[in-house]
């Protein structure tokens, strides 16, 4: 069964407070090197199909539609 890996992260320039939450924590321990974190999302769908194609739009409609929000979130994804 095809099993589709979807990541989901802020758009460039959206601020995310966990991650600087988190920078900041690195931070105090005492992980200098650190630059930046951002924190997003992982998920996993297995699907149903043989025809990748048809699973890749699939999976791009749901990511679309309810996964991510488009305003201030992008994603990506594979199917394998």
């Amino acid at each position: 069964m095809p099993k589709a890996k979807i990541y989901v992260t802020f758009k460039d320039g959206v601020l995310d407070p966990q991650g600087t939450t988190v920078k900041r924590a690195l931070d105090k321990m005492g992980y200098k090197n650190i630059e930046e974190v951002m924190i997003g999302k992982y998920i996993e769908v297995q699907i149903k199909g043989t025809d990748k194609k048809q699973i890749e739009k699939e999976i791009d409609e749901i990511c679309d539609k309810l996964l991510a929000n488009p305003n201030i979130e992008k994603y990506t994804f594979k199917v394998e």
